[in-house]
Parts: structure tokens; C-alpha cells; sequence
């Protein structure tokens, strides 16, 4: 826990931003956009989470923030963002903030400032929430006081509404960092007129981090007493997530198959009991992409750009990428590619145990990504035993990225578990055929390709096992090698598939309004 006597004494000064005359009522509304169907629904929205892009990123739920808000904008909602006022949040962002005021936040027995800015991006505006003490540091989370920091920001996401002059219909909270906004919603906020009628979302991009901390954190940071405490107790601590899913009107998950898969000891780490207590408002809705940013048609990351109807272009990716990394120049072998992190979640230790049988393929493998030491040191040394057909690029480089996707002819994600995964969906797009493990939203994405109907649009194996995912990769090289029309099938199901956004926000206000 942090040591708050002194952020008790002296309010942070706020971050370096500019300041504009402070606005007690900003901008009424997101820009109105006319709805095709002609159904008016006018429902407000504030979308709170601990990233969003471009601000700032660690993962996919700052995609996520990013562009279902924006979505739902187009679909004629007043969906408005919220985020912390982290330290590493461009200054060219900071700079063209608005200031609308300040206030103090009650953290049980402490009073912590609380500086209010908004910033419209792309039609969607977006609030940040400063406090110094809590945010002016080095990344985002790992902190020893995280338990405090999020619940400063659960708490102030309530305190500034009236500051905003923005009174939401639903809150959708998302994760453990902001789980506790539902649960102080309904301990403290309920008696006043401003918040009694709003109804709360939460979303589990990933349940195995839940916000889980010592049970004095429930009286000395969260303020709750003992009936309250009951919301987040769990297991001998105090458990963010659990007060989210007890707290909120519904329950969300990035894909139908993980809200089923949590359900289950395998996949609930821990929280299964809960959740099949709440079925009853579990649902899951899979996750989108950005489909300007992802087009093979305009990356310019690529070497040759192309799309559904000059997919002859994309050999020119392969070799490029090859001449790039000093593989062995040829069109007509088949490339695998992989970009993720290199931990257990995302299979890696199976492509390891039988990349000696992978390797011995007429193949070429590319692999992106960092991780778990072990991991890319077995990729290291792998690579100076293949080294004319295999690439380990221990870094992340989204260019890099690009161009795997554009060379790639499959594209590898054995995932032990995903909860939805973007990946698969970004290599469809790009005409690389993903060959995936039957979990979470890479079933819910990826179906097995039948040469008999000529359906399908990727390769996929059930269980956690090697062998199964090396004749999911056996039975894809067979059928690119030998089976052209067929592998081109797969490659155009593929690419027509819709992941979009606006598909997706769809979904979304039809669960708004079911609350």
C-alpha cells in the first residue's frame, strides 16, 4: 500500500498540459450520425478502461477502447471514454487537452485531487483523469500500489460526472482496473439523483488477472464496511474482479465461447464458482478490428500492396521479406509466420517441443515477438541450426509485423487459451490462412476448411497436444502444395469474412438495451 500521508497534505500539481479557461460544461454531445436502420436510440454511454489507443497501450484492450467507442459514435450513440492521465501519454495529446476543473476523491480515509481533462479524437471525446501521486510514472501497471491507484480511479470516474456535466445511462467498466467503479456505484453513489438510475457493463478481456490484494486494502483503501465487503471478498483477499461481476447489471466477455470456457476450472482461474452463480448475465461478444488500419490494399509497411482481386501481388511480400531477412529467395515455399507474445498462453512451448519436425518441412518459419526468456532462447538457438529456415525476431515492431502478415501463407496461433485474439482475424485479412487450437474467440473466428463444400477458412486442432498441432500444420502444407484451387478457397473465405467494428457495436447496443 502506498504511503499516503503525504499525498493527504499536498494535492499533486497536475501534469504538464495545456490549460484552456477552465469550462464548467464542454462540448453537449459526440457528433450525431445519421442510422441506416432509421431506429433512434439515444442512449449515453461513458466507456472507462486502464488504456486506449492512441494514447496509450499495452495490450488489446487499448484496441478495444480505441475503436468500439468510436464505432458506437458512428452507430449514433454519445459513447465518451475515460482514462487515467498516465505519464506516457504523448505530450502532442497533452498539449491540445482541455482543462474542465478539479475535485477531491475520497480513498477511505484519504482526500487525493483529481484533475479533469477531455480531449476529441476522431469524434469521440475522451476524458483523463490526473492525479500525479498516483499516474506521473513508468508504465502502467506492476506498481506496488496498484490496488490503491485503481481504486482512486474506480472511485473518481463516479466523483467527476457532475465536473463533465455527463450523465451516463450505462458505465461500461473493463477488467480488474476498473471493476470497482460498478461495486462504488452501488455503496455510495446510489442516494444521489445524478447516478441512481445508471446501470453498469463489465467486460473480462482477460480473467486470469483479476485485481486480487490483501483483505486490509477493503477497509483501509476501499472505504467498504462489512456487508459492503462481501461484494469482493474472495478467498481469504480482496478480489476486484469478483466485485465487478457481483456489481454489474451484466457481464461481458471478448468472445461467446471464452464467457463458456470461464465457466470451467481449466479456463475460471480460480473464478468459476462465481460465474456460474451469475450465468444468468454472462455473455460474451467477439472482439473487432480495425479494418482501415488492417488493409493489405494500403499498408504501407508492405512491400507490394494487394487485395482479394490481385492476390498474385502478395508473392511479391514473401520474397521481400525474405530478402530482408536473409532466407533463401523462393516464391513457392511455404511461409509460416507468428507474432505474439512468447509465453504459455499463446502455445508457444508446443511449437517448440516439434519445431525440429516443423523445421524439417519444406517450410520457412518467422516468428515475431518477446517473452519468456527460455522461449526465445530455444528460438535463438533453433535459428542457428535452421538458419536458412528459420527467423526468430526477439522485438516487437508493428512494420514488422505488417509485413509478416503480407508474406505469410499460414499463420500459426496454438493458444492454450484466448480469450478473443486479433491475430487470426488481421492474417485472414491479409490472405494468411490461420491455423489455430478450438479455444475461446479463435473458435469463435476460425472455421476448419471442408474440401468437400469448399467452406472454411483455416486449419484447427482441439487439444493442448504437439503432435495434433503439427498434423493441423501438415494437413495445411499438404494442401497449399498439392491442392491449389482448393488453398485458394481458403484464402478468399478468408478474406471475405466481416470483422468489423461497426458489425460488432451492433451487438453491443443491443445489450444496452436489454438493460
Amino acid at each position: 500500500m502506498a504511503n499516503t500521508k503525504k499525498a493527504v497534505k499536498t494535492a499533486p500539481k497536475t501534469q504538464k498540459v495545456a490549460k484552456a479557461k477552465e469550462v464548467k460544461k464542454p462540448v453537449a454531445a459526440a457528433p450525431k450520425t445519421k442510422i441506416e436502420n432509421k431506429t433512434q436510440f439515444s442512449k449515453k454511454v461513458l466507456f472507462i478502461a486502464g488504456e486506449a489507443v492512441p494514447f496509450i497501450k499495452t495490450g488489446g484492450l487499448a484496441d478495444v477502447a480505441g475503436a468500439l467507442p468510436k464505432a458506437l459514435c458512428e452507430k449514433g450513440i454519445d459513447a465518451r471514454v475515460m482514462l487515467p492521465l498516465y505519464l506516457g501519454i504523448p505530450q502532442e495529446f497533452k498539449n491540445n487537452m482541455q482543462y474542465l476543473g478539479n475535485c477531491y476523491v475520497q480513498v477511505s480515509w484519504r482526500s487525493q485531487y483529481c484533475g479533469v481533462f477531455m480531449y476529441n479524437y476522431q469524434g469521440v471525446i475522451y476524458y483523463f483523469l490526473d492525479n500525479e501521486y498516483y499516474f506521473k510514472r513508468h508504465g502502467l501497471y506492476g506498481h506496488y500500489d496498484d490496488g490503491e491507484r485503481f481504486a482512486f480511479f474506480s472511485k473518481a470516474v463516479l466523483e467527476v460526472l457532475k465536473i463533465i456535466d455527463f450523465k451516463p445511462d450505462i458505465i461500461h467498466a473493463n477488467d480488474w482496473h476498473t471493476a470497482l467503479t460498478p461495486v462504488f456505484l452501488d455503496c455510495f453513489y446510489r442516494g444521489d439523483e445524478y447516478c441512481k438510475n445508471i446501470q453498469t457493463v463489465f467486460t473480462i478481456h482477460n480473467i486470469e488477472f483479476q485485481g486480487q490484494y490483501g483483505e486490509g486494502i477493503i477497509g483501509d483503501v476501499l472505504g467498504l464496511n462489512y456487508d459492503q465487503s462481501k461484494l469482493v471478498r474472495y478467498k481469504d483477499c480482496a478480489n476486484y474482479m469478483k466485485g465487478g461481476i457481483e456489481s454489474a447489471a451484466r457481464v461481458t466477455t471478448v468472445s461467446p465461447s471464452y464467457a463458456n470456457e470461464i465457466l470451467d476450472p481449466f479456463y475460471g482461474y480460480g473464478m468459476q464458482d462465481i460465474l456460474r452463480q451469475r450465468k444468468f448475465k454472462l455473455s460474451g461478444i467477439i472482439n473487432g478490428i480495425d479494418e482501415e488500419k488492417n488493409n493489405p490494399k494500403t499498408d504501407k509497411s508492405l512491400f507490394v500492396n494487394y487485395d482479394i482481386n490481385s492476390l498474385e501481388n502478395k508473392k511479391f511480400n514473401k520474397v521481400g521479406l525474405q530478402r530482408l531477412l536473409g532466407l533463401p529467395e523462393n516464391e513457392n515455399v511455404p511461409m509460416i509466420g507468428m507474432v505474439g507474445r512468447l509465453t504459455h498462453q499463446k502455445g508457444i512451448d508446443l511449437v517448440t517441443a516439434v519445431m525440429d519436425k516443423i523445421l524439417n518441412m519444406d517450410v520457412q518459419v518467422v516468428v515475431l515477438g518477446t517473452g519468456d526468456w527460455k522461449y526465445e532462447n530455444i528460438l535463438k538457438d533453433m535459428q542457428s541450426r535452421y538458419p536458412g529456415k528459420l527467423r526468430a525476431i526477439i522485438n516487437f515492431s508493428a512494420d514488422m509485423a505488417s509485413k509478416i502478415y503480407g508474406a505469410s501463407d499460414m499463420f500459426l496461433m496454438p493458444s492454450k487459451f484466448e480469450p478473443c485474439g486479433l491475430s487470426q482475424m488481421i492474417a485472414m485479412r491479409y490472405a494468411s490462412v490461420p491455423i489455430v487450437r478450438l479455444t475461446g474467440g479463435l473458435k469463435d473466428t476460425v472455421q476448419a476448411y471442408n474440401h468437400v463444400d469448399g467452406t472454411g477458412d483455416g486449419f484447427t486442432f482441439a487439444t493442448y497436444n504437439a503432435s495434433d498441432m503439427l498434423n493441423a500444420i501438415e494437413r495445411a502444407v499438404g494442401l497449399y502444395r498439392d491442392y491449389k484451387d482448393d488453398w485458394a478457397k481458403v484464402v478468399h473465405n478468408g478474406m471475405k469474412k466481416d470483422f468489423s467494428w461497426k458489425t460488432i457495436a451492433d451487438q453491443y447496443i443491443e445489450l444496452y438495451k436489454q438493460i
